[in-house]
């Protein structure tokens, strides 16, 4: 047996998180090794309890491994262990890694350019529309969003993403073959479909739980370089995500809403707690421009060039694009200008405009006027 192969197997008896494998990794050696020991030498083992031990040292007959392989080829997903080469760096990091992640679809470079969107399941109208405009701008920026697949927030910070041709990753608090919630099955085809991934730490068939859903917390956090809270009532999951994510070191951003809304309570109480007061993805580009190896430009994407070079950088664009800045080129222009010179409808023109801010080629000024 290999020690990916023993892996797998441990985490397919529950109660083995990262912590007591590696207590027991001090003890034997190697995974592989673990599942040789007898009943006695696991109990050794601190914080190995006896009923633990004995499902451990009786595993042939308490999982099916062959199954469980077999069940994720068939759904096209891939296991990454803990000691994988692929298994994303970032993640290593916090405390209680995954011992396996399932992978339907397309793992993103997890290392920049990455940031959780969570918020209420209980959106308000304005709580929809900071939700799809800032995860829209995060995609135009070339960064990835990473949420939780669950209705409200986490959904709509899905669907932004896809509409805006951005990568999205989605983690799961249950089995990758039990999407939950069923109503989210078509979204979580697109994302896998576009590009992006869904992931979950548990077996194929493990049912969601009151448990695995902060448990799944922490890896939406852990993949992400910043955390960013729409809506959150003072002890909902978002909340506790963000709490999770201040564990971990990550930057952490809250958006203003109304005082007599319950669902912005948690938002002010983390502005107050040091989070910053966000009100466009703007706020989120100006933190991370003076860390190293970030700046504006380097986050907006679409540029040439692999490294910061002190000598200008020529934007790529598109054809639309391309026709706004020709447009602006000969003075400041309304919407309906803009609409009327390049022939854009006004959704499509909008969706554009916000993607040119964000690459820091066009101002907006009072009124929707805009300039170079």
């Amino acid at each position: 047996m290999t020690d990916r192969q023993a892996c797998i197997i441990l985490n397919l008896l529950p109660g083995i998180g990262s912590a007591r494998l590696q207590a027991m990794l001090e003890q034997f050696g190697t995974p592989s090794e673990i599942l040789k020991r007898s009943v006695d030498e696991l109990g050794q083992v601190r914080n190995v309890p006896a009923k633990l031990a004995q499902k451990i040292a009786d595993w042939r007959t308490e999982v099916n491994y062959d199954d469980e392989i077999n069940m994720a080829e068939r759904a096209g997903v891939k296991i990454i262990t803990l000691y994988d080469d692929d298994y994303p760096q970032i993640l290593k990091g916090i405390y209680d890694p995954p011992v396996c992640l399932y992978v339907r679809g397309t793992l993103p470079d997890f290392n920049y350019n990455t940031i959780a969107v969570v918020g209420s399941r209980r959106m308000s109208v304005y709580g929809r529309k900071m939700a799809r405009h800032l995860s829209e701008a995060a995609a135009y920026a070339g960064w990835k969003v990473i949420s939780g697949l669950a209705f409200g927030i986490d959904a709509e910070a899905h669907q932004a993403t896809l509409d805006a041709k951005g990568i999205t990753v989605a983690v799961l608090g249950g089995g990758l073959a039990r999407v939950h919630p069923q109503e989210h099955i078509p979204l979580a085809r697109n994302i896998v479909e576009n590009g992006g991934a869904l992931i979950s730490e548990y077996p194929m068939n493990f049912p969601v739980s009151r448990q695995s859903f902060p448990r799944r917390n922490r890896i939406v956090s852990g993949l992400s370089q910043a955390v960013l809270v729409v809506e959150a009532g003072l002890n909902s999951g978002a909340l506790l995500t963000a709490n999770i994510a201040l564990e971990q070191g990550k930057s952490i951003f809250a958006i203003p809403g109304q005082a007599d809304n319950p669902q912005a309570k948690g938002c002010h109480q983390l502005i107050k707690n040091g989070a910053k007061l966000t009100e466009s993805f703007d706020d989120i580009l100006e933190d991370f421009e003076f860390l190293p190896g970030f700046s504006a430009c380097e986050a907006a994407g679409g540029y040439v060039g692999t490294e910061l070079q002190e000598t200008a950088m020529t934007p790529v664009l598109d054809e639309c694009e391309q026709q706004i800045i020709n447009s602006l080129d000969k003075g400041q222009k309304t919407v309906d200008e803009l609409s009327a010179q390049t022939g854009l409808n006004t959704g499509k023109l909008l969706s554009l405009l916000m993607k040119l801010e964000i690459k820091k080629l066009i101002n907006q000024l009072p009124g929707k006027v805009f300039s170079r």
